[in-house]
């Protein structure tokens, strides 16, 4: 189905059972193009981006470290001291093709541990959650700013196709909502993840089976369907996302969302499969755009990181500094930025995380100005409270 192209916000979402992959995206008079992808459940920044040459990594993670560079499953040299988890081999490309930055030990502006206080401070750019997201505010001053004059469609309301808009994009624009036939039932593999959970239940487990047969239910039905998985997997909608904005008179802000990332226990297994997703979306992504990539910056970030020490269940806990990644052709590439503030004991933030180094706004401001052309005052209402904070210099070619 093709969708009318509207002014304000145009958003897809769309869900997928366990792996709560979204898609939304919005129109701004720019020809430049912008994508924020949020990692939902906090990512370890020292699995995904690991500074083997620190010493005292080892000390804290023991087995959970990726064997080093050049060794079978190594990760993939960034410099001599860091590397990218071997599962980001198209990121290492990027970087290499210097249309990749990383940000380490990055963090948002807040101090909490807490998945959903965290998401919406993130999302809303604030010390609070608040009703508009950042990237909302970024579309207003865009369509604000008289020195934009990129002709767009007709006028008209915006349009969200799925359940929901993210927080991220949330706004003053009115949303309409759009959702295929039968985009809003659970997947089969849900209803057989509940009889799973309560099959041990003397009441509530054959209560359940009984429900479910009565309903038509079998062994074989209660299987994930593969083009399910195809059809909402992060790199449909990545590759979705890159053909939208690759259009003329298209949207060019989007933004993704990706989940699988709260690695409490097993983190080395859980963790190769969102990282292989968000690896391959991004290849997706940059294929659809062609040769619009040239004019795009993508921004990935997560709610916070987790702890520098490994728990006693193989995995890590909420944390505070993370990494950031800033890829597109308009990224000037090719490095790990931000100070790196070492693993030692006394340099660690509350003697548990890796202490932050710099401000996830201070990153977006590096691309918002450079690339969109925003304004200091407009980026002060983008992010309120943030005028000590400066944009990152370095993040943009120009």
């Amino acid at each position: 189905m093709m969708l009318p192209r509207r002014r304000a916000l145009l958003g897809l979402t769309a869900m997928m059972v366990g792996g709560a992959s979204s898609l939304a995206w919005a129109h701004a008079p720019t020809d430049r193009r912008f994508v924020v992808i949020i990692l939902r459940g906090a990512l370890d920044g020292m699995a995904a981006v690991v500074p083997y040459g620190d010493r005292n990594l080892l000390g804290l993670r023991g087995e959970i470290v990726p064997p080093q560079p050049n060794q079978p499953g190594g990760v993939l040299d960034l410099g001599g001291f860091f590397g990218l988890h071997p599962a980001l081999a198209a990121v290492h490309q990027m970087v290499q093709a210097q249309q990749a930055a990383i940000v380490h030990a990055v963090a948002a502006h807040y101090r909490v541990r807490s998945h959903f206080e965290a998401q919406d401070c993130l999302e809303s750019g604030a010390d609070q959650r608040l009703t508009s997201g950042w990237l909302n505010r970024v579309v207003a001053a865009l369509q604000a700013d008289p020195s934009q004059h990129r002709p767009l469609g007709p006028d008209g309301e915006a349009v969200a196709i799925g359940v929901n808009v993210p927080l991220l994009l949330r706004g003053p624009s009115q949303v309409a909502n759009w959702a295929p036939h039968g985009f809003g039932h659970p997947n089969d593999s849900l209803y057989a993840a509940v009889a799973d959970l309560n099959r041990d239940d003397p009441v509530l487990g054959p209560a359940i089976r009984d429900g479910m047969a009565a309903r038509g239910f079998s062994a074989s039905v209660m299987t994930d369907d593969p083009q399910d998985k195809a059809r909402f997997s992060f790199a449909a909608l990545a590759k979705a996302a890159g053909e939208m904005l690759a259009v003329p008179n298209g949207p060019r802000i989007a933004g993704l969302e990706i989940g699988g990332w709260d690695t409490h226990t097993a983190q080395v297994n859980r963790l190769n499969g969102p990282l292989k997703q968000l690896d391959a979306g991004l290849v997706a992504l940059k294929t659809a755009l062609g040769a619009v990539w040239s004019k795009t910056v993508v921004l990935v970030m997560t709610e916070f990181g987790r702890t520098a020490r490994v728990n006693g269940t193989k995995g890590t806990d909420h944390g505070t500094a993370t990494v950031a990644f800033v890829l597109g052709g308009s990224v000037r590439g090719g490095a790990v930025l931000g100070g790196w503030p070492g693993l030692t004991e006394n340099k660690l933030f509350e003697n548990r995380d890796l202490a932050p180094m710099t401000d996830l706004r201070a990153v977006a401001k590096g691309i918002l100005g450079p690339h969109l052309g925003l304004s200091a005052a407009a980026m002060s209402q983008v992010f309120p409270g943030s005028d000590g904070v400066s944009g990152m210099g370095g993040l943009i070619q120009t």
